[in-house]
C-alpha cells in the first residue's frame, strides 16, 4: 500500500480509471436484467441520444453499466496506447465521460471526433499523448453523432445508412480538427472560474452546427425523448452502487493512509487548488472522491430526484471536478443558491399567475445543478455569498440554453456556467473584494 501511496500521480490515475472500469463492469453482470444485456447496449447504439435519453429506459439497467464500463475502458486505453500521462484535467475527462455514459455518450458515437483530434494531431504534428483530453472532451457532442447516423434529415430514427455514417464522420472530423484551438483559448473568455472549461468550445460548436443542419437549411429539429421514458428510475439500484463505490474509496484513502486532518486542509485551503493529487497526494484525491461522491449523492436524495439514468449519470459529471478544485465545502454555497433560487422563482411565478415547472427536483433543474459546480472557484476566491449568487444566476439560465444548440451538446450546464462567467466575473472584479483582500483589510 505504502507503493500505491507514493505512486506518480500519472500511474496513480490509471489505477484509479480502471478500478472505475472494473465497477461498472461487475456491476452490469448483478443488475436483474443482465440476460437482455447485450441486446440492451445494441439499442443504446442504434437510438437517438439528445438530452436527456434515458438509458435505462432505451437499453435497460445491465446495458447502462456495461456501456458505462466499456467507455471508461476505452477512455484508459487512449491513455496507454498513446502513452500518455492523466493528470488532473484527465480525471475531468474521464469521469465526465463517464457520467455521461448513461444518457448521451456510447462505444459508437464517440469515435468520429476522436479520430477528428486524431486527424488534427497529424496535421499539426503534435504528440497523439498530449491530446488524449481533447479526444475525450470531444464526445461532449456525440447526440448530434448519433443524429446525422441514423435519422438526419429525418424526425424519427430510420436505421443506419452508409450517406449516414459519411455525413457522422465528416461533421466528426470537422469538430475533433478544431476544437483544441477552441479548448485553448476558453480558459482566457471564463477566467478559469468555470471548471467544465470545455464545455464552451463545445457549447458553441453545436450551436453553430444546430444553427446549419436545421435553422438555416429548414430541417425540423428532432423532438426531445418522452417525458414518461425519464420515470424509468431505480433509487435502490443508484444508492447501493454509489455508496459501494465511494465508501470503498474512503476505505481505501484510510488504508493509503489519509487522516482526517489531511483531507481538513484540503476542505479549507485559504484559495483555489486546482490539482488535489498534486498538492494533498494521492490519499488525499481518493478520499475527496469518496467524500465528495456521497455528499452529492445525498444531495439528490434530499431533494427527492428521480434515479433514472441521467440522474445516475450525472453524479459522476458533478464529481469529475474532484480533482479540479471542487469538494462539499466551495460547491454547498452553489446548490443553496439553486435551490433558494427555486423557492424564490415558484413563488414569484404564483403571483404572475404562470406555470412554474423549475422546482429543485424537476430533472432539468438536477442536471442543472450539477454543472452549476463548475463555479465553484468563484466561491473560493470571494467567498460563499458570492458561490450562491452565481448558483442563483445559473439556474435562472441553465434550461433556457439547450434551445441554443437544440439539445445536441452534453455539456450544457458547464456552457450555461461559461456565460454566467461572462455576465458575473467582470462585474466581481469591478464591484467586490476576493477573501485574500477582505481578510488584508482586517488583519490591517
Amino acid at each position: 500500500m505504502n507503493k500505491i501511496k507514493k505512486m506518480p500521480e500519472g500511474n496513480f490515475l490509471k489505477l484509479f480509471f480502471g478500478a472505475v472500469t472494473l465497477a461498472f463492469l461487475v456491476a452490469s453482470v448483478c443488475m436483474p436484467d443482465r440476460g437482455t444485456m447485450l441486446s440492451g447496449l445494441w439499442q443504446i447504439l442504434s437510438q437517438p441520444s439528445k438530452i436527456s435519453t434515458n438509458y435505462f429506459a432505451v437499453g435497460g439497467y445491465g446495458a447502462t453499466f456495461l456501456n458505462m464500463g466499456l467507455v471508461c475502458a476505452i477512455c484508459l486505453l487512449l491513455f496507454v496506447v498513446f502513452k500518455s500521462t492523466p493528470n488532473n484535467v484527465s480525471t475531468l475527462a474521464v469521469i465526465l465521460t463517464l457520467g455521461f455514459s448513461s444518457w448521451g455518450i456510447n462505444i459508437l458515437n464517440i469515435w468520429p471526433t476522436i479520430f477528428g483530434v486524431m486527424i488534427y494531431g497529424l496535421v499539426k504534428k503534435e504528440k497523439m499523448g498530449t491530446l488524449v483530453n481533447a479526444m475525450l472532451f470531444s464526445t461532449g457532442i456525440a447526440p448530434l453523432i448519433t443524429d446525422l447516423m441514423i435519422r438526419y434529415p429525418l424526425a424519427e430514427a430510420a436505421g443506419f445508412s452508409a450517406a449516414g455514417i459519411l455525413l457522422s464522420l465528416l461533421v466528426g472530423f470537422v469538430i475533433g480538427f478544431f476544437l483544441p484551438a477552441g479548448l485553448a483559448f476558453s480558459p482566457k473568455v471564463h477566467k478559469g472560474f468555470d471548471l467544465y472549461s470545455a464545455a464552451l468550445p463545445i457549447g458553441m460548436t453545436a450551436f453553430f452546427l444546430n444553427a446549419v443542419l436545421y435553422k438555416t437549411l429548414g430541417v425540423d429539429l428532432p423532438a426531445a425523448p418522452p417525458a414518461q421514458t425519464l420515470q424509468v428510475a431505480s433509487r435502490l439500484t443508484v444508492n447501493v452502487f454509489c455508496c459501494i463505490l465511494f465508501g470503498a474509496c474512503i476505505v481505501f484513502a484510510f488504508v493509503l493512509g489519509c487522516k482526517p486532518k489531511d483531507y481538513w486542509r484540503l476542505l479549507t485551503a485559504p484559495g483555489q487548488v486546482p490539482n488535489f493529487t498534486s498538492a494533498y497526494g494521492n490519499a488525499a484525491f481518493l478520499m475527496n472522491v469518496g467524500v465528495f461522491g456521497l455528499f452529492i449523492l445525498a444531495y439528490y436524495n434530499l431533494i427527492g430526484a428521480s434515479f433514472n439514468g441521467v440522474t445516475f449519470g450525472i453524479i459522476f459529471c458533478m464529481l469529475a471536478t474532484c480533482n479540479s478544485g471542487s469538494h462539499p465545502g466551495n460547491v454547498w454555497p452553489i446548490l443553496v443558491g439553486y435551490a433558494a433560487a427555486s423557492v424564490v422563482c415558484g413563488w414569484l411565478s404564483q403571483l404572475a399567475g404562470g406555470n412554474f415547472a423549475m422546482a429543485v427536483n424537476a430533472q432539468a433543474i438536477c442536471v442543472g445543478a450539477c454543472y452549476a459546480n463548475g463555479l465553484s472557484p468563484i466561491s473560493d476566491k470571494y467567498g460563499w455569498p458570492f458561490g450562491i449568487l452565481a448558483g442563483a444566476m445559473h439556474y435562472l439560465l441553465v434550461t433556457s440554453v439547450p434551445n441554443l444548440h437544440g439539445g445536441y451538446c452534453l455539456y450544457n450546464g458547464g456552457f450555461t456556467a461559461a456565460l454566467i462567467c461572462i455576465l458575473l466575473i467582470p462585474q466581481l472584479e469591478r464591484f467586490a473584494k476576493t477573501k485574500e483582500e477582505r481578510n488584508a483589510v482586517k488583519a490591517k
